[in-house]
């Protein structure tokens, strides 16, 4: 076992793909297969070979329990990887197995969403035209047993692991269902479920498309971009918001191709330097699509990263679009993933990229811990409790309001790199991510009463879509309809009548630790979430994703600066210096909040 040990640290094979992609909770990789090189094997120090034999000698004949040398193997390699920066990673053979489906745009499994809410995993949505869709499985309904294994004390994560599995094998799910006087038993047998890099695009208003490319950066995810451009386009799209927030990042090839789609052709997008080949810099231009000028804005959070940045770096660097939200993730840095023997695998950092004009976004990682790194982003960030998923959503918006310039900071925090000039003499900063040329804040969701609505909707829902609230039957929900319009807010609407018994169902359920007082204080906090939760469960997971839309101010500060997007680029176009009327000449204000929100997952 330590021979094996050794073999795994010094013997590194080919890459089998070049990444950018993200925070570490969403690794991804290519699954070409390649043959071992002997030229990729690097030579060890023999004293360090000394010493780790010695090390390992010495803690073989003196512990004072068994060894799991596996374990420890793992550990060392992380340990080591770990001293050069956050985003080069070991991979166990199973979590080789698993990123290696992720990056194919498929995987098998049943195709259910779940989330994890406080006494279980609960489905929030089947998948269209999937095992899980087919079987019946619905809104609502508590995984209690996987396999007969109790489910009840397990992550989505666990749950997530143990239902995926071979193409054509069988699980078998025991369910708690609102109304059912037993558990009810479902023998499932695994198929592929789609998992796709854009699950939202459509017309939001007359001539204006969206397009929310959230599920990273895989190997189909150029086309299923040129295709929803193209179908939006014949709706008459002639404007397009591009939501790129909370996007982990992927491939490097595809974000090449996402920026070309909206870049000239032979406009630069990216720029990758490392140690290969000399050092030299490899420049990525668009070589392939003549793209339509067509206004453009962009969305970002704080979980955009990688990829995702790349493609936002390259239209704001250029002039292309304006980009609207929160700073991105920072993350500057480019991954070869290297097989290891026994199918286990890593993420190496081979190289740094750099946008069009010359700025690198990677934040600073020096400090060597991974919790600030990963969720704190800030030093000056407090630390913030996990939250539900939720839009940015104010207290008062007019959408008819005057167009505001971005607010000016009066003691901005200096510079995290050096200033760079780009198209039209505007000026930005590297060093801390893409910062957007107009800052929205997102929905304040930190706040605890907020968490405890999310929950209480979820459980009031649950009972309602299940036929089980009186006087409201007519919202039973047995199936969601895929195919359906959702138009919740006509066919199940958030009536004074569903808002008086979820009143009611909150003073009787004291688990739910929520008064009439508090949820009555943010009462159209508590009836989004409720129009949400309906129509997840009328009509899937997408379909109430996009009712929160409807409330999101970066969206809908994004639907409001199309003038301002369409003169930049014209500037740009003729050569025009502009002043900067969305980029202050000096670093961006910085966002002191990040909050974490739990999205479901797919399996």
């Amino acid at each position: 076992m330590k021979k094996k040990l050794g073999l795994i640290v010094a013997a590194l094979v080919v890459a089998l793909s070049t990444l950018v992609g993200g925070v570490w909770s969403s690794r991804r990789l290519s699954a070409r297969a390649v043959t071992t090189s002997e030229q990729t094997r690097p030579i060890v120090d023999p004293q360090i070979e000394r010493d780790y034999n010695e090390a390992m000698d010495l803690v073989s004949g003196n512990y004072a329990d068994e060894i799991d040398y596996e374990k420890a193997s793992q550990a060392a390699i992380q340990g080591m990887l770990w001293t050069l920066d956050p985003h080069s990673s070991f991979f166990t053979r199973a979590e080789f197995e698993r990123l290696k489906q992720d990056q194919d745009s498929e995987f098998y499994g049943i195709g259910v969403s779940i989330l994890r809410h406080r006494d279980g995993v609960y489905v929030q949505s089947p998948v269209a035209n999937t095992p899980a869709s087919r079987a019946g499985l619905r809104y609502g309904d508590r995984i209690l047993e996987v396999d007969g294994k109790d489910a009840r004390d397990w992550t989505s994560e666990q749950v997530s692991k143990a239902v995926r599995g071979e193409r054509g094998e069988p699980v078998t799910l025991k369910i708690e269902r609102p109304g059912a006087l037993a558990p009810l038993y479902f023998s499932i047998v695994r198929g592929p479920v789609p998992l796709p890099s854009i699950r939202t695009a459509f017309v939001i208003r007359p001539g204006t498309g969206y397009i929310a490319l959230a599920g990273g950066f895989t190997h189909t995810t150029g086309d299923e971009l040129e295709e929803a451009v193209a179908a939006l386009q014949k709706q008459g799209m002639r404007q397009l918001v591009l939501d790129l927030r909370n996007n982990p990042g992927g491939l490097l090839q595809e974000s090449i191709k996402v920026a070309s789609q909206f870049l000239p052709r032979g406009q630069t997008i990216v720029a990758v330097r490392g140690r290969g080949e000399n050092g030299q810099t490899q420049i990525y231009k668009n070589t392939d699509y003549d793209p339509e000028e067509f206004p453009l804005v962009v969305l970002l959070n704080r979980n955009s990263a990688s990829a995702s940045e790349i493609v936002a770096g390259a239209i704001q660097d250029h002039g292309r679009g304006l980009l609207i939200g929160e700073t991105s993730f920072g993350k500057g840095l480019v991954q070869r993933v290297f097989q290891l023997p026994y199918g286990t695998g890593l993420t190496l950092t081979t190289q740094k990229y750099y946008t069009p004009y010359g700025r690198s976004i990677q934040r600073d990682y020096s400090s060597g811990s991974l919790y600030d790194y990963y969720v704190r982003q800030d030093p000056n960030e407090q630390p913030q409790p996990q939250q539900p998923r939720a839009p940015t959503l104010p207290t008062q918006h007019n959408v008819n309001a005057a167009l505001p310039n971005p607010t000016p900071v009066p003691t901005p925090p200096p510079p995290a790199g050096p200033a760079v000039k780009t198209a039209a003499g505007r000026v930005f900063y590297g060093g801390g991510g893409i910062t957007p040329d107009i800052e929205v804040k997102p929905l304040d969701v930190a706040a605890p009463e907020r968490g405890r609505i999310f929950e209480a909707a979820f459980y009031f829902t649950r009972q309602l879509a299940a036929g089980q609230i009186p006087g409201l039957e007519q919202y039973r929900i047995d199936q969601p309809r895929f195919d359906h319009a959702p138009t919740a807010a006509t066919e199940f609407p958030v009536t004074e009548r569903v808002v008086e018994a979820f009143r009611n169902f909150v003073r009787r359920d004291p688990e739910q630790n929520l008064t009439v007082a508090q949820l009555d204080a943010d009462l159209d906090y508590a009836k989004m979430r409720l129009r949400e939760e309906i129509t997840t469960a009328a009509y899937g997971n997408e379909a109430g994703a996009r009712t929160l839309l409807d409330y999101d101010p970066q969206l809908l500060r994004a639907l409001e600066a199309f003038p301002d997007a369409k003169r930049l680029a014209e500037s740009v176009r003729s050569g025009v210096r502009i002043s900067q009327d969305y980029n202050n000449d000096g670093p961006r204000r910085r966002i002191r909040r990040i909050t974490h929100v739990p999205e479901p997952l797919l399996t």
